[in-house]
């Protein structure tokens, strides 16, 4: 289906009832908190609460941003960008959708596959936007624990999985804990899950991985017609601000989400970013190199002292705290020094996003003033 005709079938696809659950959905009940808080927050602080790139676009990318035509609707841009991420994928840009950062595709997901009676089973803890969609749909969210050593546990979320699921989330990377899922596994659980139910695999942190088990399940979309992967280019690309996000995946798949698309979902600013961005091979190796090496480096200083730390192949870190996670938090942002919120589900753990080596350094220093190393081991 053309995108720019299913874009013009969006204003029906949601109805009344829809519409005013999302009005006190969780989602926007946080989007609301979050949006206070950052008005609230100190204007020099150092943000390192919502895994940014704190370097920001490539120069490249932003002078293109900077010419795109701000007077114009997007629709020519969006079938080059369409085109220019199915190429990069080896894929026809028919297995491409766009949305306004990789948070659209998984609504856009959530509505093609989910709703009233459907089944929506995901990590605990994990990414949380496709559960709070569901919620909104009515569907029903499945949450299954982690396993010991904070990854999915795909057996136990297979089995978790009827004849209702509708949608099956999978993060690799996961966030918050920044684990990862194996290629090899993933193939494995792509043939166990049924076919009648779509698994979405969200591959936001897909650029940071070092760890040589790891395959983007990409691969499996081939083989597999009801794999869809989710990429964004608001982490390592750092256009967080400019919003967008993609899924990739089978025809079918992908035809039955773009109605799904508001209209206009993105801008011209960041599809002309993106285009430089993706004709650019240098830009992630550098990216990433910098963002890795002063996560190791953190993550060192931070065994030296005898502190626990999550195996991360992100770009930030979960440190476990030793207690309740919530007043260490406070005592950050009354250092002006801004880090990730409570998780419920892991209380004591404490998330951090790598910023700029002096910022992470600061952050150190700090962690060693607010958890002594003998109350974090305690």
């Amino acid at each position: 289906m053309p995108l720019a005709i299913s874009r013009r079938t969006f204003a029906g696809t949601l109805g009344a009832a829809a519409g005013a659950a999302l009005l006190d959905s969780p989602l926007v009940r946080r989007t609301a908190e979050a949006a206070t808080a950052r008005r609230a927050r100190p204007l020099d602080a150092v943000l390192l609460n919502s895994n940014e790139n704190p370097y920001g676009p490539s120069a490249k990318a932003l002078e293109a941003a900077a010419k795109a035509p701000p007077n114009r609707y997007p629709d020519g841009l969006e079938e080059e960008v369409r085109a220019a991420i199915a190429k990069h994928h080896g894929v026809a840009p028919e297995q491409v959708v766009l949305g306004c950062g990789s948070s659209e595709v998984l609504r856009m997901a959530d509505m093609a596959f989910s709703g009233p009676g459907k089944r929506v089973v995901a990590a605990e803890p994990t990414f949380e936007a496709v559960l709070m969609f569901a919620k909104v749909l009515h569907a029903n969210g499945v949450k299954v624990p982690l396993t010991a050593d904070f990854r999915h546990d795909l057996p136990r979320m297979a089995e978790a999985c009827d004849g209702s699921t509708g949608l099956l989330y999978v993060c690799n990377p996961n966030n918050p804990t920044g684990t990862i899922v194996s290629g090899d596994e993933m193939a494995a659980f792509a043939s166990r899950v049924q076919a009648e139910t779509t698994i979405l695999v969200d591959e936001a942190y897909h650029h940071f991985v070092e760890d040589p088990r790891y395959r983007s399940s990409c691969e499996l979309i081939a083989a597999h017609p009801n794999v869809v992967v989710a990429r964004t280019f608001s982490k390592i690309y750092g256009m967080a601000g400019l919003r967008l996000g993609y899924a990739i995946g089978p025809e079918a798949k992908i035809a039955a989400m773009a109605p799904y698309a508001s209209w206009s979902n993105t801008n011209s600013a960041v599809l002309a970013a993106t285009l430089e961005c993706l004709a650019d091979p240098d830009l992630v190796p550098r990216q990433k190199k910098t963002l890795n090496d002063t996560r190791r480096w953190l993550v060192s200083e931070l065994a030296k002292q005898g502190r626990r730390t999550m195996p991360s192949e992100t770009n930030f870190v979960m440190i476990d705290v030793g207690g309740d996670v919530a007043p260490v938090i406070q005592a950050f942002r009354a250092r002006k020094i801004l880090v990730g919120r409570k998780f419920p589900s892991l209380p004591n753990w404490l998330r951090v996003s790598i910023g700029t080596r002096p910022q992470t350094e600061a952050f150190a220093a700090a962690l060693g003033e607010i958890v002594p190393v003998r109350a974090a081991a305690a």
